[in-house]
């Protein structure tokens, strides 16, 4: 997300609905006209010409203004206003252009969009122009007492004020600055609207609104005729209620794609970067690639081999694709090398071998040929220089905000590459949860690292640390980096977040500055100086530190705008010279924390750092900073530089690249244009980014032979211990499980029962009794199966208070125990004297069936062997009473099973005991029990070993406990409701037998 463009409509309808508010009631903006799109071409749409005149009777009682509102410039030179027109005329004029190309300048596109508004009648002397713009340090606001459309140079002509960033601004201060040539009248009401426009302009988060013509009325009413606007679309967390519904107009000449739109709507609800434009959708070369600068550095490479008219679009995203997804060109080139051999250009380049292992690349020293050149050196540092960005030692350690375990191990990683003493992290801050420990690797032992809940604690319990990693999030960076700086001891901070508004960070380099501390980011990966200090995910995965021998320091210091741009000159340097000395990746944002000419002033002047390395891009003018120190005599180093972005010449629209500051806004701001003026400058500038890791061996080459790098041998590759998750899934080792679970999956994109997405679960309605079926059986049953399953739980649900489950719930919730521990205290009642026989029950019969053995000879058996007939037996129930519960199961049983040949041998048995006394009933336990057997055994789904084992599991006993628990839930849910209080046995309830009380047995 960045600044974009809005339509003019838009930010009239934003000034029309909040001027009122923010002047005090002083100013009003009156009508702000009514949007017209294609809609009105279809009678059936929600827009038609009808429509519009019912929602806006204005429109035919005074005359209109017509014209396109699609962000294109000039549109009074080019024709396309129509003023001063009845409402039936406005309407002929624009059914005339829409939806027809039309030519603007040298772009050709469709003419989509109208704003119709009313005329505001007026003479050429009460028109203005006004402009405000956002800068790093100030917002600048231009005014000039004349406008209109040959308004002229504006830039050589306007009155100027320049507001420090914080600075309020005052209508004093507006008259002196910008009213010197308006009319004296007019003065106070002009000054008193452009502070009412300024909040206006702050308060929404705009970056850019540009009024022309500005009309100010005899009556000291103000208008604003015409309006170009941009906002920054990363303050939408802050002001989306007031924004309401914004649209993003592509630019005149490019159409807007429905996958366009899809792709932007998932940009805005990530932390990542996502990006798609579609450029020419004729075109023959497509990509997507990851990273912000490498997307943008493939679109340069593609146009820089002649195919730029065939790029159809930019796209990029932040993410790791999976190598089933991607054809895995290995570390043996540099990254546009696939290029030309994507577009046909060059031979197919050999795919690697994966399974091989892979050390850093090997150079081979450079020949002196027997000569010992001496280095001619660089002068000093200006007396008093000092520089806000410490440099890191290998004694630097930090504080990371966040719980990224990952990037902590990793920088650990690092540290103990390099040899550190001792690791580079000594805490952390995570504010959503108590003080506590986490453990991490050092080598191959574990180390706790504290975590705090709060800065200033970390901070004073941890007084050395000089460096903060900041991982907030963008809706909090702002408030945690602010934070930060109020303790001195933290020197360095890097902003890790994307996304963060553009006044957030604005007001952070304020106070940064102020403070002299050093803030990198935000929107970046970090930076690392090897054998010393690594931010955060900087170099990325340990074998890619490995590979570019990030664990010892080299000669070259680089800074980069791109995060991912800097791994590939990691890459790049390691394969062309001794290695890297210092890496920095800014920020691709448009107003980095610290820029590019803060750390080549930090490399000038360290005697280490032999040879510089910029990586800049379009948008911006950063780079002529360096240009200008380098005319000075201020960097006298050698310096390799490339802006990337050249790409941008071959469309006819403006293109937002993946970062918020790569975009021109103006010719000084092409990449074309910062090369050209770099390599007139003296800096090594290569013809394309693809010619850049040899212009880096160059320079290098030359440096080693004037003396001033001398190459040392290689040394041994430092090993560090491959952490587990990471070996087992490259397939180097393999582990036994500690659990096993076959019927559920959290892993995917979505929960699975047994295989069965959750959204299937709901959509094919398979109820409580289907989700149980998965669960616990393994698969999906029958209907009427999961419908008795769901009986079951019904009727076993509650059985009044009095019994035992049930009272021990009671008792503990009336004793003040939380709801788990209640239902646990009934729960743990259940067994064979209560609601536990079902288990005993089912095998008993299901037994007794199977045997062939006739019911009365099996009663007498049991009797003979003194055992108990499980499910038999009621305390009140009799056939001549029967319980209703298994009259329901019963009946449901007999009517839906294929057959109950348990239940039958079951109710035989009831005959038989009843004779002997009334209630020796089947009861509910017992009907439950038998009429589960004969469930599973006749559904077709288990075989009767799984009939067995469901018995001997004990599943029978699981169906009691979970539908009792709904009962004991209720229970305690209703002794609160009713605020009970503890509950006292009556004394006159229990027998107290004092004779033989101390007496034992005899």
């Amino acid at each position: 997300m960045s600044v974009k463009p809005i339509r003019e409509h838009a930010g009239k309808s934003l000034l029309e609905k909040l001027l009122p508010e923010v002047s005090g009631g002083k100013h009003k903006m009156g009508c702000a006209g009514v949007l017209v799109t294609p809609a009105v071409l279809d009678p059936t749409s929600g827009q038609t010409w009808d429509k519009i005149l019912q929602e806006n009777p204005w429109l035919k009682t005074t005359n209109l203004v017509a014209k396109p509102d699609q962000l294109i410039k000039r549109r009074g030179k080019a024709g396309l206003i129509a003023v001063n027109k009845t409402f039936d005329e406005a309407k002929q004029w624009v059914m005339d252009r829409m939806c027809k190309e039309q030519k603007v300048e040298h772009v050709t596109g469709q003419l989509t969009h109208f704003l119709i508004e009313p005329f505001v009648p007026h003479k050429q002397e009460q028109e203005h122009y006004i402009c405000m713009l956002s800068h790093r340090y100030h917002d600048e606001i231009l005014f000039y007492h004349e406008g209109g459309v040959d308004v002229g140079d504006v830039d050589a002509k306007a009155e100027k004020l320049e507001l420090a960033t914080g600075e309020a601004m005052t209508e004093a201060l507006v008259t002196e600055k910008l009213l010197s040539k308006l009319p004296a009248a007019k003065k106070a009401n002009m000054a008193s609207f452009i502070c009412s426009l300024y909040k206006f302009y702050g308060d929404l988060h705009f970056a850019y609104l540009e009024i022309n013509p500005l009309v100010m009325l005899d009556d000291n009413t103000v208008i604003p005729l015409d309006m170009a606007a941009k906002i920054d679309e990363t303050a939408n967390f802050l002001v989306a209620q007031k924004w309401g519904e914004l649209d993003w107009p592509p630019p005149f000449g490019r159409a807007a794609y429905p996958e366009e739109a899809l792709i932007h709507e998932m940009d805005g609800r990530t932390g990542a970067s996502l990006k798609l434009t579609i450029l020419n959708e004729k075109g023959r070369v497509w990509t997507m690639v990851a990273g912000g600068g490498a997307s943008v550095v493939y679109a340069d490479t593609v146009a820089d081999y002649g195919m730029g008219h065939e790029l159809a679009n930019y796209g990029e995203y932040s993410g790791a694709p999976s190598t089933e997804e991607t054809f895995v060109y290995g570390p043996e080139t540099h990254i546009t090398a696939i290029i030309p051999m994507a577009l046909g250009l060059i031979k197919d380049l050999p795919e690697p071998d994966l399974s091989a292992p892979c050390g850093p690349p090997v150079r081979k020293m450079i020949d002196l040929k027997g000569k010992k050149p001496t280095p001619k050196g660089h002068p000093a540092a200006p007396a008093g220089t000092k520089h806000t960005l410490v440099t890191a030692t290998p004694d630097t350690t930090c504080i990371v905000y966040g719980m990224q375990n990952r990037a902590v191990q990793g920088m650990l990683d690092f540290d103990y590459m390099c040899k550190r003493k001792q690791p580079s992290v000594e805490a952390m801050i995570f504010p959503f949860s108590g003080n506590h420990y986490v453990k991490f690797y050092w080598g191959t032992e574990e180390i706790l690292m504290p975590v705090y809940t709060t800065t200033k604690e970390a901070v004073q319990k941890h007084p050395k640390t000089s460096v903060f990693v900041n991982f907030a999030s963008f809706r909090s960076v702002h408030e945690t980096t602010m934070e930060a700086m109020n303790h001195g001891n933290l020197k360095t901070v890097a902003i890790i977040a994307e996304g963060v508004p553009e006044q957030q960070t604005r007001d952070i380099i304020k106070v940064a500055e102020k403070k002299g501390v050093g803030i990198i980011g935000p929107a970046t990966v970090g930076g690392i100086k090897p054998g010393c200090l690594r931010i955060g995910n900087t170099g990325g995965m340990l074998d890619n530190i490995v590979m570019s021998r990030l664990y010892r320091p080299g000669s070259v210091a680089y800074v980069s705008k791109s995060g991912g741009m800097s791994n590939e000159l990691n890459n790049i340097v390691a394969r062309n010279s001794d290695g890297v000395y210092e890496g920095v990746a800014i920020g691709g944002d448009r107003y980095p924390g610290s820029r590019f000419l803060d750390h080549f002033l930090r490399y000038q002047d360290d005697p280490k750092a032999k040879m510089l390395l910029l990586l800049g891009e379009v948008g911006g003018t950063d780079e002529y900073d360096l240009i200008e120190a380098k005319k000075k005599g201020r960097i006298t180093k050698p310096v390799v530089a490339w802006c990337v972005g050249t790409c941008a010449s071959c469309f006819t629209t403006e293109v937002q690249f993946g970062h918020a500051g790569a975009q021109a806004r103006g010719d000084m701001e092409t990449a074309a244009a910062k090369n050209k003026a770099m390599q007139e400058a003296g800096f090594h500038v290569p013809e394309s980014f693809d010619k850049l890791p040899d212009m880096v061996n160059q320079v290098y080459t030359q440096l080693v032979m004037d003396g001033e790098i001398v190459e040392t041998p290689e040394g041994e590759t430092p090993q560090v211990p491959m952490d587990y998750t990471w070996a087992k899934k490259l397939g180097m080792i393999r582990k036994p499980a500690n659990f096993i679970s076959s019927i559920s999956d959290d892993r995917g994109e979505e929960l699975t029962y047994c295989g069965m997405s959750i959204s299937d679960v709901f959509t094919k309605d398979i109820g409580i009794g289907g989700v149980l079926s998965l669960l616990w059986f393994r698969r999906q049953l029958p209907e009427y199966c999961t419908k008795f399953i769901e009986m079951i739980l019904m009727v076993t649900a509650d059985h009044g208070p009095a019994v035992s489950g049930a009272h021990n719930t009671i008792v503990t919730a009336r004793a003040g125990k939380d709801l788990v521990s209640s239902l646990c205290s009934g729960l743990l009642t259940i067994g064979p004297r209560f609601g536990g026989a079902l288990d005993d029950a089912a095998k008993m019969f299901a037994d007794a069936q199977s045997s062939g053995v006739a019911p009365k000879e099996w009663i007498d058996k049991m009797k003979k062997s003194n055992q108990l007939i499980m499910g038999i037996g009621h305390r009140i129930k009799s056939l001549a009473n029967p319980d209703q519960r298994v009259e329901i199961i019963k009946g449901f049983a007999k009517k839906n099973f294929k057959s109950t040949p348990v239940l039958d041998y079951a109710l035989a048995v009831e005959q038989i005991t009843t004779k002997k006394r009334a209630n020796l009933i089947l009861n509910v336990d017992g009907c439950i029990a038998v009429s589960f057997v004969d469930m599973i055994r006749s559904c077709g789904a288990f075989s009767k070993e799984e009939c067995d084992d469901l018995m001997a599991f004990g599943c029978l006993n699981g169906l009691f406990v979970l539908g009792r628990s709904i009962g004991f839930i209720g229970h305690y849910l209703d002794q609160l409701r009713l605020k009970q209080p503890l509950y006292r046995h009556p004394w006159d309830d229990i027998t107290y037998i004092q004779e033989l009380a101390g007496q034992g047995p005899e």
